[in-house]
Order: C-alpha cells, then sequence, then structure tokens
C-alpha cells in the first residue's frame, strides 16, 4: 500500500489489479497529481484513517471490501470526498445503483486517459469554487455591517458583537450580557438564539426579572402546582419548562434574591429544578442567556450576588456600550427609527435636516438607543415633513444646544467637532452665546468649572468680559 506524498491533490486508487494501479498512478502523477493505491477496500479504509483523499477512484469489484461497500462507508467517515467507480461494460447498472448511493461518476474498462482526466478537472474546479464561495463569504463577514438581524449599528464596539454572536453559532453556551437600560440587550439575545442553527425553531422565553416579587418571579420561572401558595388554584408549568430544548431570556438577572440565585445555579450546574410546592425534580435541556445593567462583580463584594453563579453565567460576555459611546451609529438609527415610525403613521418621511441631526448627535441619550427611538416616535407624528427639523424635537432637547442648530457651518456637530482644535471650539462656543460662561459650558457639555480651567489655559478669560 502506497502512501501518499504531502505536495498536490491526492488521489486514492483502489484496483486489485497491479496493473491497473501502476498504469493509473504513472498517468496521475504525470498530470502533478500525488498518488497512493491499494488493492481493495480494506487497503483503502486503513489508509484513510491516517490520510485524507481529495478524490478516490475505486474499482466495482474487488475482494474482502468490493467498492460499493467502501463506497458506503466512506460517505460516512468522509462524505465530502467524491468517488468515481471503474466498472466493466457488464456492470453499468451496479455503478449506476453506485451512483444513486453518492458516487460523482463511473468510467469504464479499458480506462481511457483523458476521461479520468476531464472527471478530476470537473471536481477540482468544483473544489475551488467552493473554496472561493467560503473564502467570499468570510470577506463579508469582515467587512463592515451597518445591521445584524434587527440590531442597527455600524461602530467597531457593533462589529465586534455581530463578529460574537456568530462565533458562537452553533453553540448552547450561557451568555451574560451587561449595558445601560436601552442598548439593546433584548435585540441582542434574540439575534443569538436567531442565529443559533442548532436551536432555530425552538422556543425563546424571555423574563423581566425586575418587575415581579420574589414569590412571583418563582413560580412564574419554575412553576407552581395547585395549592403551593394562596391563589395557586391549579397546576402551572414555568417559563423554562416552556423554554425546553430552546432559550430562555432572564433581563435584570441582578434582581434574582439569595434563594433564587441558588436555584439558577442547580439549573444551570445539573439541568434540574422543582416546581413551586412539589418535591418531584424536573430534567431540562435549555440556553440560559442573561442580562443585567449592574456590575456584578461589585454586587458579588457587597454580598448580593453569588460568584459561583456569576462564573456560571459569565461563559460568553457580551458588553453593548452606551449611545454616547458610539455616537457615529446615530445618523443610521435615526434613519432607521424614521422609517419604521413613518411607516406605521403612513407619513412620507425621508429623513432628518442637518439641524435636527446636529442636535442629536450634540446631546449624551442617558436613555440610550430606547430614548432615540422614543424622539423619532414623536417627531415623526408631530412633523409636517418631508424632514424632521428641531421643531419637531419637545423645548428641553433643544435647550440643550441653544442656537446650535443655527450656526452657518455646523461647527459643532460630531464630525466637526472631533476634528476641530479644542481651543477653537471653546471659543465658536462661547461667541455663540454672548461669552457667557455658564451657556457656553452647557452647550459643550462640560460644566462651568472645568470651562474656566481651559479658558484659563488658553489664555481666553482676559480675551473678553465674561460672566
Amino acid at each position: 500500500m502506497n502512501q501518499p506524498q504531502p505536495n498536490g491533490s491526492h488521489i486514492l486508487v483502489v484496483d486489485d489489479e497491479p496493473l491497473v494501479r501502476r498504469s493509473l498512478s504513472e498517468f496521475l502523477t504525470m498530470e502533478g497529481f500525488t498518488v497512493s493505491s491499494a488493492s481493495n477496500g480494506e487497503e483503502a479504509l486503513e489508509l484513510l484513517k491516517d490520510h485524507t483523499a481529495d478524490v478516490i477512484l475505486a474499482d466495482l469489484k474487488m475482494p474482502k471490501c468490493d467498492g460499493i461497500e467502501l463506497l458506503q462507508k466512506v460517505k460516512v467517515s468522509h462524505p465530502n470526498t467524491p468517488i468515481i467507480m471503474i466498472t466493466g461494460f457488464a456492470s453499468i447498472d451496479t455503478a449506476v445503483e453506485a451512483m444513486k448511493q453518492g458516487a460523482y461518476d463511473y468510467v469504464t474498462k479499458p480506462i481511457v486517459d483523458s476521461e479520468i482526466k476531464i472527471i478530476l478537472d470537473r471536481i477540482i474546479a468544483q473544489r475551488n469554487l467552493l473554496e472561493e464561495n467560503v473564502k467570499l463569504k468570510r470577506q463579508l463577514s469582515a467587512t463592515l455591517r451597518d445591521h445584524f438581524h434587527n440590531i442597527v449599528g455600524k461602530s467597531k464596539p457593533m462589529q465586534r458583537i455581530y463578529t460574537l454572536i456568530e462565533a458562537i453559532l452553533n453553540t448552547r453556551a450561557t451568555v451574560l450580557i451587561y449595558g445601560e437600560s436601552g442598548t439593546g440587550k433584548r435585540l441582542i439575545a434574540h439575534a443569538i438564539h436567531k442565529y443559533n442553527e442548532i436551536e432555530r425553531g425552538k422556543p425563546f422565553v424571555e423574563v423581566s426579572c425586575g418587575a415581579l416579587t420574589e414569590t412571583l418571579l418563582e413560580s412564574e420561572l419554575f412553576g407552581h402546582v395547585k395549592g403551593a401558595f394562596t391563589g395557586a388554584i391549579k397546576d402551572k408549568p414555568g417559563r423554562f419548562e416552556l423554554a425546553a430544548g430552546g432559550t430562555i431570556f432572564l433581563d435584570e438577572i441582578d434582581a434574582f434574591s439569595p434563594a433564587l440565585q441558588v436555584k439558577l445555579l442547580r439549573v444551570l450546574q445539573d439541568g434540574e429544578f422543582e416546581r413551586v410546592g412539589e418535591s418531584k425534580t424536573i430534567k431540562i435541556d435549555i440556553r440560559v442567556i442573561a442580562a443585567t445593567n449592574q456590575d456584578l462583580q461589585q454586587l458579588i463584594e457587597q454580598g448580593k450576588f453569588r460568584k459561583d453563579l456569576f462564573y456560571r453565567l459569565n461563559i460568553i460576555l457580551i458588553e453593548v456600550p452606551p449611545l454616547r459611546d458610539r455616537k457615529e451609529d446615530i445618523p443610521i438609527l435615526a434613519d432607521h427609527f424614521v422609517s419604521k415610525h413613518a411607516k406605521h403613521v403612513s407619513k412620507k418621511i425621508t429623513g432628518l435636516s442637518n439641524e435636527a441631526l446636529s442636535l442629536m448627535l450634540n446631546y449624551n441619550w442617558p436613555g440610550n438607543v430606547r430614548e432615540l427611538e422614543n424622539m423619532i416616535e414623536r417627531a415623526v407624528i408631530l412633523s409636517k415633513g418631508p424632514l424632521i427639523v428641531p421643531d419637531d424635537f419637545p423645548d428641553f432637547f433643544k435647550a440643550r444646544t441653544p442656537q446650535l442648530a443655527n450656526t452657518e457651518d455646523d461647527g459643532f456637530s460630531l464630525k466637526n467637532a472631533l476634528k476641530s482644535p479644542e481651543k477653537e471650539l471653546i471659543i465658536k462656543a462661547l461667541e455663540t452665546v454672548g461669552w457667557n460662561r455658564s451657556e457656553a459650558a452647557e452647550v459643550l457639555g462640560i460644566n462651568r468649572t472645568t470651562l474656566y480651567k481651559k479658558m484659563n489655559k488658553y489664555g481666553l478669560l482676559k480675551s473678553r468680559k465674561s460672566s
């Protein structure tokens, strides 16, 4: 049994006739292939335990293990390896049957070299095309995306989140999502479940843990039996049972009491629990995605959260940045929400004016994406179209950046602000508000003391008498 060499596409020739093996090996070697050979199916299977083959040429009739049996076994152990059957004219029907079972093609004896070469060239061309498609998909996934599932954003932090979701595509690892309220933790949980091929079509159940008392939360999650407590008039399955085989999303996981933390830890470790008021143990196969806007490490130090539970939850950590740290996503988010809500109210609104967008870029969004969507929804309802303008926003929003939208060169937009030297930006802010330091500090988003220090640093205190 010849061993394959390290160079070239590897062709495995399997035939009980030495002359056929030698003839094919010489021809294929001359064509630039690496060739190994075996005298029967058993030898070929032994060879394939230690070496891979790009293509297998196998005779239909061989002792010990014939071509059909070899085909069946290779399709189990190496399902992507194409097999070309070699047959005598009298066995063509068998060769056709072999193709029905997964053989790529067949050739008849006496073998014509050019016929073998044509089939091999076709196989290699198809393989190269598949490899090119895989390469192209990888390149596309590496490019910037402006959305993923229902998540919108093209900033670097969001690209990292998209990549991480793809990395856990075919796993059922426990995920912990951390981020401020309104950053989109729920959308990320949905995307993780939606794009997981293992869980596709399985249930997705979410629970807002912070909205329920401890007693209600325990019953909601684990279920109860009739008479377990006042008001338990019948047996009720919990959310864990309803999500069996799929995903349960536990939002505000920090709201769990110490007792519930112990029960959740048991689910994560052993996949089992009991309903409230019942001793019967229920086994469950489930993926847990938890979310919080609290620093769990700090809660651990305060004795409010179990360290062992944190480690069980923190298998895959996804940190969602606040909107103020990814302001480059604001224009695309704004357009997305304008389109969404304009459709809801049947209005023809195409987007935001430059002045309206400048206001949005210079706001810190303490409520994050949720606040931005609410602001856009309100503006769409009030707008006379076709563009949303500053007057469509509430007074408090416009008051945060006085006269900002009326600057001729839009000098306070995020893009220009990041490019402008700090001193020039401060001067421009002061001039905009008549050198009133309190108002200028408000415009710049800093406190008055910080502004005073910066003005002193740049020699601006004596430039003009300021209040």
